[in-house]
């Protein structure tokens, strides 16, 4: 019987000559998780003008596949907001989510040891390019220093200590942890639109008290076809509208945290059923 579901959640943008690697990656995926847990992936179409979504259904014979569309790009942030909006009356506490990038740079073969990190109680793992045996290859020597400049930079200005990586997509949550900040955030969690999104969604998960960890990765662009859809100067700008509104975030998380278990605010009733989307 398998111990609930592992869903495995994609933001795309114009990624059809991802989409080939990017399949096969998920079916070892599949292989290596399918037998314990219901293993689902959950593909976001931002607004793609390249047949992404179609491609992507042609490649997964055989794969559990849902295609949730954008009409017009909204970015990164309202993707996963998207995704985990979709997931909201399904979840369990027992299940998994992994958040990854569609063009092949997340290490798809690290998930089964970000798993083994949760056995110590973390709730959500991230794969960090800047703790110690990550790193950054075949980027441009300026790509990378403007990254870890931003990376340290932004730590210091939204408070948040101990941790080695902000923006990083890829991560791991346990289903528990998702539904604790949907009752606190809604089922969106996120609000900002850009690829600030998943650094808000970092600062909930600290102001909520959240075990998070992190495992290295090296993160080879060599892996993508085509350019990065990330423009470093703007969202280094994105990043640092973020702290006008971290006191209201920071707040709703003290306030939440304090209700007793049970109580009605510490939950979300879903009058949404409608069926799921199957390719």
């Amino acid at each position: 019987m398998p111990n609930g579901s592992f869903y495995v959640v994609i933001p795309v943008l114009n990624e059809s000559p991802n989409m080939r690697r990017l399949m096969a990656a998920l079916r070892e995926l599949e292989r290596d998780f399918g037998g314990t847990y219901r293993f689902e992936i959950i593909l976001v179409d931002d607004g793609s003008t390249d047949g992404t979504a179609d491609k992507a259904r042609q490649l997964a014979s055989g794969l559990s596949l849902t295609v949730l569309t954008h009409p017009r790009n909204s970015g990164p942030g309202r993707a996963f907001g998207t995704a985990y909006e979709y997931l909201a009356p399904r979840l369990e506490d027992e299940d998994w989510v992994a958040t990854m990038e569609g063009d092949n740079t997340s290490r798809h073969e690290l998930l089964r040891q970000m798993l083994t990190r949760s056995r110590e109680g973390y709730e959500i793992i991230l794969a960090s390019p800047y703790s110690y045996g990550g790193g950054i290859q075949n980027t441009s020597r300026l790509r990378v220093f403007l990254s870890h400049i931003a990376n340290g930079f932004l730590k210091g200005c939204v408070g948040i200590h101990g941790l080695f990586t902000m923006s990083s997509f890829f991560r791991l949550h346990r289903g528990s942890a998702l539904r604790r900040m949907q009752a606190c955030y809604g089922p969106l969690i996120i609000e900002r639109n850009g690829f600030e999104g998943v650094v808000e969604m970092l600062m909930k998960m600290v102001f909520m008290g959240m075990a998070v960890s992190e495992v290295p990765m090296v993160l080879d662009t060599a892996e993508r076809a085509g350019k990065s859809k990330m423009k470093i100067l703007r969202t280094v700008r994105s990043y640092l509208n973020l702290l006008l509104d971290r006191g209201r975030w920071e707040s709703r998380a003290i306030a939440f945290c304090k209700l007793p278990p049970g109580h009605p605010a510490r939950m979300i009733t879903y009058h949404d059923h409608r069926p799921r989307q199957r390719k």
